[in-house]
């Protein structure tokens, strides 16, 4: 499910859409936050452009909108259902899970924008 030439593989490993080989990042710490949104223009790998077009991971905002609901909704379920936690509990909950996961949302989300776009290549992958 996670191996090379899938798609999950490149979106949570945020590796060449196209080769799985390279990182799209420049540091692939997303923690360290004045680096977060740094990415290579290119894999040197393949050769894939990962900026295909001006303004192309705009996009990513509403990815990034479903991904943040994800882990709202995520942080509810554990906080309410499983702690059973009170509704200000609940809201701190979702609000810290929101702000600690930052970082990971925006990746994910470029990640998986650009992997609507650029698919797997096998044939280049083994170059």
């Amino acid at each position: 499910m996670f191996k090379k030439g899938s798609k999950l593989y490149s979106i949570f490993t945020g590796s060449c859409p196209k080769c799985h080989e390279e990182s799209m990042y420049k540091n692939k710490n997303p923690y360290i936050l004045s680096e977060v949104l740094d990415m290579n223009d290119t894999c040197s790998h393949c050769g894939t452009k990962y900026k295909i077009e001006p303004s192309f991971f705009y996009g990513a905002m509403y990815v990034s909108y479903a991904v943040g609901i994800a882990f709202a909704v995520a942080a509810f379920v554990i906080a309410f259902f499983f702690f059973k936690a009170n509704i200000h509990v609940v809201f701190a909950s979702i609000v810290i899970t929101l702000i600690v996961f930052l970082p990971i949302i925006i990746r994910w989300s470029r990640n998986i924008w650009i992997n609507f776009f650029i698919h797997y290549d096998k044939t280049i992958a083994k170059k």
